[in-house]
Formats: C-alpha cells, sequence, structure tokens
C-alpha cells in the first residue's frame, strides 16, 4: 500500500507540474497568434486546466473503469466551484468585472445539467457524439460574444497572468506545451493505475474513488491558477477559470469518455449529479447577484462540500 500511495503522489505532482505548462506555453502561443485574450483566458487556460480531468478520465474509460472516469468529471466539478473557489474567496473577496458572469456562467450551468443527466442515464457513444458537438458550438460562441467592443478587464488580467514576452521563438513555447501534455499523459496514467489497484485493495467502489481522492487530484492545476490569480487581484480570471474548467468538464471530458467508453454507458446515480448542479446554481446566483464572492459566500460554498461530501460518496 505504501508504494501505492507514493506512486499516487508521484502521479499528482507530475499532473500538477506538467498541467501548469501546458496552459502556460498554449497561451503564450494562442496570444502570440493572435487569438482574443478573452478567448484564451476562457476557452485555452480552461481547457488547459481540465486537460488532467480529460486524460484521466478517458483513461479510465478505455480501461473498463466507466465509474471512476464520470466520478472524477462530477467531483471535480463539485470541488471546483466549492472547495477551491471557497478558500480562495476566504482568503480575500473576489470581485467580477467582465461579462463572465452574464456570458460563461449561464453557459457552464446548461453543460453541468447536460452531464448530471447523461450521468444519471448513462454516457454511452451517441452521448459521447452529443457531447462533441456541443463542445464545438460552445466555443463558438464563446469565441463570438468575446467580439464585443467594450473592452474585458479579463484581457489584462490573462496578459498578466501569462507573463507574456513578444514570442520570437515560438519553438520554446511548442516544447513546453508538448513536454506539458507528455507529462500531463504520464502522470494521469500513473494516477489511474494507483487509484485502481487501491480501491481493489480496499474493497472501495471506483465511482467513490473518481468523486474524492482523483477528483482533488485533477482538480490541482485549478487550484493552482485560482492561488496565482487570488495572489494578483484577477478576480475575473480566477472565476472564467474554475467556470472554464467546469464547462469543459462536463462536455469535452464527458465527450471523452463517451467516445472512449468499452461495454455498457458509464453511469454515476442521482446523489452526486444532483449535488454537483445544486452548487453550480449557486455559484451563478452569487455572481449574478452580487458579481463578487466574499467570505460570507465562501463560508456558504465550503459549508456546502463539507455538507454535500457525504452524499456523494
Amino acid at each position: 500500500m505504501f508504494v501505492l500511495v507514493g506512486g499516487a503522489v508521484v502521479g499528482l505532482v507530475l499532473l500538477t507540474a506538467a498541467a501548469d505548462q501546458l496552459v502556460v506555453g498554449a497561451g503564450r502561443l494562442a496570444a502570440g497568434w493572435g487569438i482574443s485574450p478573452v478567448v484564451v483566458g476562457v476557452v485555452v487556460i480552461g481547457v488547459g486546466t481540465s486537460a488532467p480531468e480529460f486524460v484521466v478520465s478517458g483513461l479510465a474509460a478505455a480501461g473498463g473503469n466507466s465509474g471512476l472516469a464520470v466520478g472524477n468529471l462530477v467531483g471535480s466539478n463539485i470541488v471546483n466551484v466549492t472547495l477551491i473557489l471557497g478558500v480562495a474567496a476566504l482568503v480575500g473577496p473576489i470581485a467580477v468585472r467582465s461579462s463572465v458572469s452574464r456570458r460563461e456562467a449561464p453557459l457552464t450551468v446548461g453543460a453541468v445539467i447536460v452531464l448530471a443527466v447523461l450521468a444519471m442515464l448513462g454516457l454511452g457513444r451517441i452521448a459521447g457524439i452529443v457531447l462533441l458537438a456541443l463542445t464545438v458550438a460552445a466555443v463558438g460562441l464563446l469565441i463570438r460574444t468575446a467580439r464585443g467592443p467594450i473592452a474585458d478587464p479579463l484581457a489584462g488580467e490573462v496578459d498578466d497572468f501569462l507573463d507574456r514576452p513578444p514570442i520570437r521563438r515560438p519553438g520554446r513555447e511548442v516544447l513546453r506545451a508538448v513536454a506539458g501534455l507528455a507529462g500531463t499523459l504520464a502522470g494521469a496514467q500513473l494516477l489511474v493505475v494507483t487509484a485502481m489497484t487501491a480501491a481493489d485493495r480496499l474493497g472501495v467502489p471506483a465511482s467513490v474513488v473518481g468523486l474524492t481522492v482523483v477528483a482533488l487530484g485533477t482538480s490541482l492545476p485549478e487550484l493552482v491558477t485560482a492561488i496565482q490569480a487570488q495572489r494578483r487581484g484577477e478576480g475575473d480570471l480566477l472565476i472564467g477559470n474554475l467556470l472554464g474548467s467546469n464547462l469543459f468538464n462536463s462536455l469535452a471530458g464527458g465527450a471523452v469518455v463517451g467516445l472512449a467508453g468499452r461495454g455498457s454507458p458509464a453511469s454515476l446515480g442521482y446523489a452526486a449529479p444532483a449535488v454537483m448542479v445544486v452548487v453550480n446554481v449557486v455559484v451563478w446566483l452569487l455572481l449574478r447577484r452580487q458579481h463578487r464572492i466574499g467570505r460570507v459566500g465562501a463560508g456558504l460554498l465550503l459549508t456546502a462540500y463539507v455538507v454535500t461530501f457525504p452524499l456523494v460518496t
């Protein structure tokens, strides 16, 4: 068991460090190619920080571990907007000045509801194709709505976060992104193998492992990004990254699980998907009404995580 714990820790560390380099490399390349900083912040960084969820869930589904695959996506969506957002808001109030609360938040809630329904009914090949189409549609919608005439504060925060120098040799950032992706794949494989082996030895259902330990582990890149954004006072980037991660976890991650899965469609019961929908709706309502999350909201989100944790397990 000690070897398994050590393997899981190594996998988590590799996963977190590699995903961070993937986000920075891909973000700098996208910005250097003239892609809107708002699109980089919502789409590129959102997808980048969700890469561990995609890879872990995809590998688990391909290996026949559908419970871990779906549990990881649902658990990560819960962790992102309760534990991570709650801790960040507890450190200091998070103000949102951009259009994230009215553009991205409702889209994320819609995506989470779709994943919840499919997680209850079964996530198979047909559902994977539908989710893939919805992913393409969501990206197109985000790109279109990011072309507004009014300057979005998120743009400046993205440039500051990437700490982007003029890219004279893009090969360096390409290498960074490729190495980050390779490290993410390796760390995810190690995490899946150790998690499933531990679950078998302890007699714990794979879905519970996915909802808890694996979900916390694959959410570490979001935590790293949230800490960096909060330290710089970049509330729009912090919220945008967490909501973007949940959006792509639900659509793209669900598509990966559906298309990579073997055998019967993956399902997860009712409690965990319902909790996922409720906490995401709560965050949307907080942002829509106050355009900020203070310490009271942080306490609410952290309490929600503690209270709902037994329900999802």
